[in-house]
């Protein structure tokens, strides 16, 4: 068993991958700017508790699900924290228009080289971008059935945090390659949106080919 805490976690997609590490076995906390919050909503969920975002940045491993413009102000805040363990860095950076989503452009390249810059002590993974919020949410959404692409450098923390997609009913982690490439992974939920959107589902990634 692993403690996780999850930076951001009262919003649905913290929410939701809450739920579903709990449901693995996992210790969780969930971290907002305010220890209040995310105390209330932790109550709502079995093996989960609330605090701030600095008591979850205290976990074993890490996982960042913060909207992207709060993500690099947040990180640089927790540096010390957050320095020689796993950051798994979800988030997309995205804005929405008249014609709807659409990625942003990112001096580092990507949210997750971003998060490399400013926690040099840290080893980032970008994973768990594609999953759906409202489906890892639902109680009765028993199994998810997506691929979680995993990014990042170094083998053993990809194995880990493939171990933690694989955990969840009906994911699989998949190694995606390095975090030079997690520009375009994170740009895609702007068309999985869209897809959702036009189609009214909650659409996800699967990898064909791949036993």
């Amino acid at each position: 068993m692993t403690t996780i805490g999850i930076l951001g976690g009262t919003g649905a997609h913290g929410r939701g991958l809450a739920r579903r590490f709990a449901q693995a076995g996992h210790e969780v906390v969930i971290g907002s700017r305010k220890a209040e919050r995310a105390q209330a909503v932790a109550a709502s969920y079995e093996g989960v508790r609330g605090g701030s975002n600095a008591e979850a940045a205290a976990a074993e491993l890490v996982v960042v699900t913060v909207p992207y413009e709060g993500h690099a102000e947040l990180l640089r805040s927790l540096a010390p924290e957050l320095a020689g363990k796993i950051v798994v860095d979800c988030v997309n950076p995205l804005g929405f228009d008249a014609n709807g989503p659409f990625p942003l452009r990112v001096a580092a390249g990507s949210a997750a080289e971003e998060a490399q810059q400013l926690l040099p002590a840290s080893t980032i993974i970008g994973a768990f971008h594609h999953l759906s919020a409202v489906r890892l949410d639902d109680p009765e959404v028993h199994r998810v059935d997506d691929d979680v692409l995993v990014l990042g450098e170094d083998r053993a923390a990809v194995r880990t945090v493939c171990e933690l997609a694989d955990a969840i009913p009906g994911a699989r982690g998949v190694y995606a390659g390095r975090l030079r490439n997690a520009g375009q992974v994170e740009a895609l939920a702007a068309n999985l949106i869209a897809i959702n959107r036009r189609y009214q589902v909650h659409a996800g990634i699967k990898i064909t080919d791949l036993q």
